[in-house]
C-alpha cells in the first residue's frame, strides 16, 4: 500500500514539474514574440513637408516589406526631432544634415549617429521678376536665411554664382552676413527666418530659399535661377537612435532600404530636383 501511495505521489510531482516547465516555455515564447513585435514597431520623426513625404512614400513601404510597422511623427522645428530621438520617443529621424547633427549633439551632449545620407532638396536662388542670373541688376534686393546652417549654404551658393565672396576664415557654424567680403552687385541683403523666405518673393527681387521651405510653399525646384552645388556634408541624413545602436538591425535595414533600386526609383519619380548623394550616383 505504501508503495502504491509513493508511486501516486511521484506521478503528481512529475506532472507538476512538467506543467511548470510547459508554462515557462510558453511564457518565454510569448515574451520573445512580444519583443520581436515591439522591435518591429518603430517611429520615424521628420519635419513636415518633403522629408515626412520621403519617409511616407519612399522609406515606409520598403521597411514594411521587411516586417516593420512604421509610424511617422511630424515635427515643425529643428530641436525636438533630436531630443525625441535621444529620449527614445522615436527610433530614427530625417530632417538634418551631418553638420547640424554633429553640432547639435555636441551642444546638447547627445550621442546620435547618421545611418545614411539621402537625396536632399537643394537650396536655390529664386525670383518672380528676374529671369536669369545675367539680368540681376546693381542694388537688387535679396532676402536670405538668418540661421547659420542655412546662411552658410546660401552664401556658398551666391559665391558660386559670383555675386559675393566669403571671408576665407568664416566658420560655417557661426557664419553671418558680416562674413561677406565683397558684394559684387551691391545687393541689399535682408536676413529673415528661413521659413518666411518664400513669401518675400512678392516684395524682393531675389531670395535664397532652402529646398524644404520652397517645396512647402508650393514652389518648383526646377524654376530656380540656380540650384546649389550641394556639398556632401549638407545632404540630409537618417540618424539612428543613440550611437550605441548605430549597428542595430533597424539601422542596417534602414541603410539597405535607402540603398535599394526601389528607393531610388521613387525618388526619381516623385522627388524631382532633389540632389542625390555621391554614393547614389556611382
Amino acid at each position: 500500500m505504501k508503495k502504491q501511495v509513493m508511486i501516486v505521489m511521484l506521478c503528481i510531482v512529475l506532472m507538476s514539474l512538467l506543467a511548470a516547465c510547459g508554462g515557462k516555455t510558453e511564457e518565454g515564447t510569448g515574451t520573445n514574440k512580444g519583443n520581436d513585435e515591439q522591435n518591429k514597431s518603430i517611429k520615424i520623426g521628420a519635419t513636415a513637408g518633403p522629408y515626412s513625404d520621403m519617409v511616407n512614400k519612399a522609406i515606409k513601404p520598403l521597411m514594411e516589406e521587411k516586417g516593420y510597422k512604421i509610424e511617422i511623427i511630424e515635427f515643425n522645428d529643428y530641436v525636438q526631432p533630436n531630443k525625441s530621438l535621444d529620449n527614445g520617443s522615436i527610433d530614427a529621424n530625417l530632417f538634418q544634415h551631418i553638420i547640424y547633427l554633429n553640432k547639435f549633439s555636441e551642444d546638447n551632449k547627445l550621442e546620435l549617429s547618421a545611418v545614411s545620407s539621402v537625396p536632399t532638396a537643394p537650396m536655390g536662388l529664386y525670383s518672380n521678376t528676374i529671369k536669369s542670373i545675367d539680368d540681376i541688376k546693381e542694388g537688387s534686393t535679396l532676402t536670405i536665411a538668418n540661421d547659420p546652417a542655412n546662411l552658410a549654404r546660401s552664401l556658398l551658393l551666391l559665391q558660386d554664382i559670383g555675386l559675393v565672396t566669403i571671408k576665407a576664415d568664416a566658420d560655417p557654424a557661426t557664419i553671418s552676413d558680416k562674413d561677406i567680403e565683397t558684394n559684387v552687385k551691391n545687393l541689399k541683403i535682408t536676413s529673415l527666418e528661413a521659413a518666411q523666405l518664400p513669401r518675400t518673393l512678392d516684395s524682393s527681387d531675389l531670395s535664397v530659399v532652402a529646398g524644404n521651405f520652397a517645396l512647402a510653399a508650393g514652389m518648383d525646384l526646377t524654376t530656380a535661377l540656380q540650384l546649389e552645388n550641394m556639398a556632401e556634408n549638407y545632404r540630409n541624413v537618417v540618424a539612428a537612435v543613440r550611437t550605441k545602436d548605430a549597428e542595430s538591425q533597424l539601422a542596417k535595414d534602414l541603410k539597405e532600404v535607402i540603398a535599394s533600386a526601389a528607393f531610388e526609383k521613387t525618388m526619381d519619380e516623385q522627388f524631382q530636383g532633389f540632389s542625390k548623394p555621391e554614393w547614389m550616383t556611382k
